[in-house]
């Protein structure tokens, strides 16, 4: 049985052993986790019903627990158009979630996000940074779903990697690395809306009975 993960990056494509580890630790067997990637927050709301009506209704729909989406928040306006008023990061993911699942219509699709960006994953454990990274995170480590959109946490880790290593933050090298070490129940507690992720498919796999 597997979950189809439905991500707008490269970045986001680690996030697939991350879960796995946390989802496997809770069911009665071992669970897939496969990623689809998209190129960015545009092609994945301009592709997303296709793509994911194309993957839930293939040969194989009956090993599928449920497609789920994962985009960040942060960026999100580039490819939606949000009503007047709906301005917070809570409203407009609640918006976006209900704009994308119409869109895609179908019975085993869920959309989730990452506030604002999948770093705030890893900024939920200090301990797996170098220390001289680490020492200049510390303060935001406790709540890493709050770090606001004027320094979200890719721009933060980016400039805490120049201070501290006179080197910058690379998403396609050092994320490998960190996301190896982050413990996904750290994370699971820190952060509310990964949280709500992994409970929604912890649920669905029970369903489908693991």
């Amino acid at each position: 049985m597997k979950f189809i993960l439905f991500v707008e990056g490269k970045t986001e494509r680690l996030s697939t052993g991350f879960v796995k580890r946390w989802l496997d630790a809770r069911l009665s067997q071992s669970v897939r986790v496969k990623p689809v990637r998209f190129e960015g927050v545009n092609d994945y709301c301009r592709s997303i019903a296709k793509v994911a009506n194309l993957r839930l209704s293939g040969a194989d729909v009956g090993e599928v627990i449920a497609g789920i989406g994962l985009l960040d928040a942060y960026g999100l306006d580039r490819a939606l158009s949000f009503p007047s008023g709906v301005s917070s990061v809570a409203s407009r993911c609640s918006w976006a979630k209900r704009e994308i699942e119409e869109r895609v219509n179908h019975a085993k699709f869920r959309q989730h996000f990452a506030v604002h960006e999948l770093e705030a994953w890893l900024l939920s454990d200090v301990r797996i940074f170098p220390r001289e990274v680490s020492r200049r995170i510390a303060a935001k480590t406790a709540s890493p779903e709050s770090v606001n959109l004027d320094e979200p946490p890719a721009r933060l880790l980016e400039k805490a990697y120049r201070d501290g290593l006179r080197c910058g933050y690379k998403k396609a090298v050092d994320g490998p690395d960190l996301f190896q070490f982050l413990d996904p129940n750290v994370a699971y507690e820190k952060c509310p809306a990964l949280k709500s992720m992994l409970d929604d498919m912890l649920a669905l796999a029970r369903t489908a009975g693991l």
